[in-house]
């Protein structure tokens, strides 16, 4: 939202669970504000995915998939995914024909944390939490998964053995544009979401991220979905319940059915609202990791990094606005791999000299890319010392440290500002392309 104070405009930028100022001064500089298309939430959600269980796309309805002697696994996002589970999941209990003793939720965490039991309840209510079992998935445990396939190149598909054995697989999640898998949502619920380690890791080696068709908003021609869309169909679910969402983390509509052809229409709708063409790059291009949950850590926090560097000119300047309640995290490799060497490039040649994939290089690989560009100012709640180990300069003033950036090179600099971070992917228009327009001098 927009706001005037005095001769400048207000920008909120999403920050944590609340916003943070930018007093826009159009003396300072021509501020060019890049949002998607705000789209209001459903009425009446509760009874538009009734419906579309009723009449879902391209499968039968869900009565008739799931019968009432099912064991039935319901997959879903970790905390770190702003994903409606308090609605989605007790909606979905009630169309289900079995009882309640028979449904297990497997939190698909990837290779990331387990959530604990004050997050679970915080993500599906107590009542949610006390009447099915919610589980995490443990990558990293060899127990817990188990070998569905090895493929003619002889790669290893381990998925969580719970999923596996279930008699019924239904996926969960939201569509969001995603920096190297093109969107979220769909079967990448599966990989990584319950993935064992050695999958995740193949997924993630190092040439797959380098490719320039693994980024954001493109699907078909992406090798990385074309992977995780290979891997699928060796154990596929037998429906899925995705939902897009607006700035608001409010639902906008459903994509119910067939885990392929739902998400493909979804994937087009996200497309259009999300994706917004800017005329040229800029010198400086502030944004936020959209609030949380995406922004507890700088892990996350390199998505709102990397759509703005979409459009930030070579030599420019990222200022992103990231809370970081988590830290860096001190969990995985991200933090160690980030410290290497003394420059990006240092990161880049370790990384692909490797003969092998570590956890979390592909984070690490995007961040030093992006480094190569352009530099990165931090906003956050983490310690100077550990922002700057990362390469990153840490800020402590948003508004003064902004101020710095845009004095350090002319009054009425262009200054480009995604305030919902990485829900929006704005993209710079070829020659003689037609564009959307974009907020200026608001």
């Amino acid at each position: 939202m927009l706001s005037r104070t005095d001769d400048c405009f207000v920008i909120n930028l999403a920050f944590g669970q609340g916003t943070i100022p930018l007093h826009a001064d159009p003396k300072l500089a021509d501020w060019h504000v890049i949002r998607p298309q705000f789209e209001s939430a459903l009425p009446d959600a509760e009874a538009v995915f009734h419906a579309s269980c009723h009449s879902p796309i391209g499968c039968p309805p869900l009565w008739d998939v799931v019968q009432a002697s099912d064991r039935v696994v319901i997959v879903t996002s970790d905390g770190t995914r702003p994903v409606p589970n308090h609605k989605l999941i007790p909606w979905l209990l009630e169309e289900l024909p079995v009882s309640s003793d028979k449904v297990t939720v497997l939190l698909g965490n990837g290779s990331h944390r387990s959530n604990s039991p004050v997050e679970i309840t915080a993500m599906f209510g107590e009542d949610v939490a006390k009447r099915v079992e919610i589980v995490n998935h443990d990558a990293f445990d060899p127990k817990q998964n188990t070998l569905v396939a090895k493929t003619a190149r002889g790669t290893s598909i381990y998925l969580d053995q719970r999923y596996v054995e279930a008699d019924k697989r239904i996926l969960v999640g939201f569509i969001e544009p995603h920096m190297f898998a093109g969107f979220s949502g769909g079967a990448k619920a599966m990989f990584p979401g319950i993935a064992g380690i050695e999958t995740i890791l193949h997924l993630h080696r190092a040439e797959l991220i380098a490719d320039p068709l693994s980024t954001w908003g493109t699907l078909e021609d992406n090798p990385i979905r074309q992977e995780i869309a290979a891997k699928a169909r060796y154990c596929p679910p037998d429906f899925m319940v995705n939902v897009t969402l607006n700035t608001n983390k409010e639902i906008t509509g459903f994509f119910i059915g067939h885990y392929e052809e739902a998400h493909k229409q979804g994937c087009a709708r996200v497309k259009e609202v999300s994706m917004v063409a800017v005329p040229h790059t800029f010198p400086i291009v502030v944004t936020s990791n959209s609030g949380y949950p995406l922004d507890q850590n700088l892990y996350q926090t390199v998505k709102g990094i990397s759509a703005a560097c979409r459009i930030v000119e070579p030599g420019g300047t990222i200022f992103v606005a990231s809370e970081c309640c988590d830290g860096i995290p001190a969990h995985g490799n991200f933090a160690e791999l980030m410290r290497i060497g003394f420059s990006a490039e240092d990161i880049l040649r370790w990384i692909f000299a490797l003969d092998h994939t570590i956890l979390d290089q592909w984070e690490a690989q995007v961040l030093a890319e992006i480094l190569k560009k352009a530099e990165a100012a931090l906003y956050s709640k983490m310690d100077r010392e550990s922002v700057e180990a990362c390469k990153l300069q840490a800020v402590n003033d948003f508004q003064s440290g902004l101020q710095e950036k845009i004095q350090a090179l002319r009054r009425g600099a262009k200054v480009a500002v995604l305030p919902d971070g990485p829900l929006t992917i704005p993209y710079v228009l070829s020659v003689g392309e037609g564009h959307k327009d974009v907020r200026r001098n608001p």
